[in-house]
């Protein structure tokens, strides 16, 4: 009788271990928790904008090309995004933005956390109004061995760190030195599970 109660035992040991092990493997990979960005993109004009001073109310366009590079184990990106916005309208008070806060670009798989994506404006180009007030935007940032553009882009002035109804986002701007645009974009970090 003792033996078969032993017995019993023995077979009844390693069932449990190996339940309580498979439990465990399922409960760790539901917790990996892996993440995927979304990067959204607004202009605005400084209050000293020449267009803010001169031109309230004239309509405009704005296009820019952004490089941008977001690399993980699972996922691999790296390109130029060249949005455009037509049909804007210059406001009538500073403070207010030229493009609305918009998605640019987000990540469809969840991958390792390994840091945020690299983003760089590189060029910002565009105009506002027409005939002799007419107002040309053209961009760039600065590369070695060229002169320093006239209106040179400056990319990459990281601002403070926030949340919105997106979610905590990390916030860079880069501005114009003449015609005195912000571009900011916010990367959102998104949880997700592997």
């Amino acid at each position: 009788m003792r033996f078969r109660t032993i017995g019993r035992l023995l077979v009844l040991v390693p069932v449990g271990f190996g339940i309580v092990a498979s439990v465990g493997r399922a409960l760790g990979a539901a917790a990996e928790l892996g993440v995927r960005h979304r990067i959204d993109v607004m202009v605005s004009a400084e209050p000293d904008a020449p267009i803010v001073s001169r031109l309230k109310g004239a309509k405009g366009e704005l296009s820019f090309t952004i490089r941008l590079s977001a690399n993980s184990k699972e996922s691999k990106f790296f390109g130029m995004l060249r949005p455009s916005f037509p049909d804007l309208v210059v406001p009538e008070r500073a403070g207010k933005p030229l493009v609305q806060q918009t998605k640019l670009w987000e990540e469809e798989v969840c991958h390792q956390r390994r840091g945020l994506p690299k983003v760089t404006v590189t060029q910002l180009a565009g105009h506002f109004a027409e005939g002799e007030g007419r107002i040309e935007i053209s961009a760039i940032n600065r590369h070695i061995g060229v002169l320093v553009p006239p209106d040179e882009l400056t990319p990459g002035i990281k601002l403070d760190p926030g949340s919105d109804s997106f979610g905590l986002f990390y916030a860079f701007r880069a501005q114009t030195r003449n015609s005195r645009l912000n571009v900011d974009l916010k990367i959102y970090p998104i949880d997700c599970f592997l």
